[in-house]
């Protein structure tokens, strides 16, 4: 993260890459603009940072620095935005699988045949749920390629970035290694159960990385794609 002099000769930030990029394309900032990143004293243009075209050395990230932990997603906003995007998958799927278990629970006997499952998933009502699911992951994906937000992290006000530069994570990034990996990884008879429960632990982490955040190279920060209310604007 940059703290950079305007106009007015005062500083502003720390804001992020992403901010400071929307800055200049808003004509708030300009590549001979001094800044310096979070954490150091020395100020440079900001035409000079590999982040803005210029070459060098990566700077740090902002979060690993004492004090800038007020701009991490809150555990109570990721814990709701998991919750809500849990419970509008089971929404979509319950027409699917209520048939099944109200059946099995008929017969007392929850080892039903695979056949059995396809053809009490074979009313109208469970075909509409199954296509609503669907579209609900191909929604999900989409926001979290070019957002780096689900439904439920947009409406808690929580995305996810790149952890060196907080560039889009995309689709590679916030849905192939930070979601189907851990995914497949949370499939291995007891591992998973092991991976699951530390992956969880790790929230508690000063810079609240879980382990699917840590294989992905990402960390959830709070504010919509390209604002920052709590930055002030030069």
């Amino acid at each position: 993260m940059y703290t950079i002099i305007g106009g007015d000769g005062r500083e502003y930030g720390p804001a992020t890459a992403e901010q400071v990029r929307a800055w200049l394309a808003g004509g708030r900032a300009n590549l001979d603009t001094q800044a310096k990143v979070l954490g150091t004293n020395e100020w440079k243009r900001l035409g000079d940072y590999p982040a803005f075209g210029g070459h060098g050395e990566e700077p740090p990230l902002a979060h690993a620095v004492p004090g800038a932990e007020r701009t991490l997603a809150g555990r109570g906003a990721r814990l709701a935005a998991a919750v809500i995007d849990g419970a509008l998958s089971l929404l979509c799927l319950w027409p699917l699988m209520n048939p099944i278990f109200t059946d099995a629970a008929s017969r007392n006997n929850y080892s039903f045949a695979f056949a059995d499952a396809v053809n009490l998933s074979a009313s109208p009502h469970a075909k509409l749920a199954a296509w609503a699911f669907v579209f609900l992951v191909v929604v999900q994906v989409l926001m979290l390629s070019t957002r780096g937000q689900s439904i439920g992290k947009r409406l808690c006000g929580i995305r996810i970035v790149r952890f060196r530069d907080e560039r889009n994570p995309g689709f590679v990034h916030a849905f192939l290694l930070r979601g189907v990996l851990p995914g497949l990884i949370e499939l291995i008879p007891v591992f998973g159960m092991i991976f699951m429960l530390v992956d969880t632990c790790f929230i508690f982490r000063a810079d609240r990385r879980c382990l699917h955040d840590l294989m992905a190279d990402t960390v959830v920060v709070s504010g919509a794609p390209g604002a920052g209310p709590e930055t002030p604007r030069p």
